[in-house]
């Protein structure tokens, strides 16, 4: 990261909200930012300001499309009506898969705690401040018969942008997760957000300040999920 990246100690602290403190902790090491990133879905109805979303956007842009495509739009929610039309999708989805979910997992502590998550950001959609929606210009014609790998080329051109994103979500103490549910029916996001046919939603990204603070990730070790040539 550098002998210029700033320490822990020297940014200004994450319950800090002004711009200029704010502007200051974009100074966190790439690698803190990676090693400490998380989905945080219980944030507070407190407004986040305009210019902190803009300038995450500016971040996303600067990831790689194909072909250098750019076939990108974001759309920045903030009324009410809107978020709650998206929520009562999210709350149709969630229904089902969360039911399943709490089924399937209902013996198991850890999976019940990031259920119990989810299930606050769905009670609670309509308070979140901002949803950022990432979009793709250009359909990828479902109907059109296409080798399998087409969807993830397709989509390839977004979620490196949706961790642009994130990352710099976590360095500035925001917090937010990537979600899909929403768009339960892409038809319907589209009307509930004025997109034209050509626009399609990718996923939603809740953006809001922590009703706590970031904590730490558990993942598993690097030799249990890394093949060397064959599976």
């Amino acid at each position: 990261v550098g002998e210029q990246a700033m320490t822990i100690n020297e940014r200004a602290p994450e319950g800090d909200r002004s711009l200029d403190a704010v502007a200051d902790r974009m100074g966190m090491p790439l690698v803190e930012a990676m090693e400490t990133q998380r989905a945080v879905r219980k944030v507070l109805p407190d407004p986040v300001d305009d210019e902190l979303v803009l300038r995450l956007i500016e971040l996303a842009l600067r990831a790689p499309t194909g072909s250098n495509g750019q076939n990108w739009e974001f759309v920045v929610v903030t009324d009410t009506a809107t978020k709650a039309a998206l929520g009562r999708q999210y709350r149709r989805a969630w229904a089902i898969y969360g039911g399943i979910g709490n089924f399937v997992n209902r013996k198991n502590p850890e999976m019940q705690k990031v259920l119990g998550a989810v299930q606050w950001q769905v009670d609670h959609f309509e308070e979140i401040p901002v949803l950022v929606v990432p979009c793709l210009k250009g359909n990828h014609a479902p109907f059109v018969p296409m080798p399998p790998f087409a969807p993830s080329s397709y989509y390839g051109s977004i979620y490196p942008s949706v961790q642009n994103l994130l990352l710099g979500a976590r360095a500035i103490g925001l917090g937010a997760s990537l979600i899909t549910l929403p768009l339960w029916s892409s038809t319907s996001a589209r009307r509930m957000m004025g997109l034209p046919q050509s626009v399609l939603p990718a996923c939603v990204v809740p953006l809001g300040w922590p009703q706590g603070r970031y904590g730490p990730t558990t993942r598993r070790p690097v030799g249990d999920v890394t093949h060397l040539d064959r599976y």
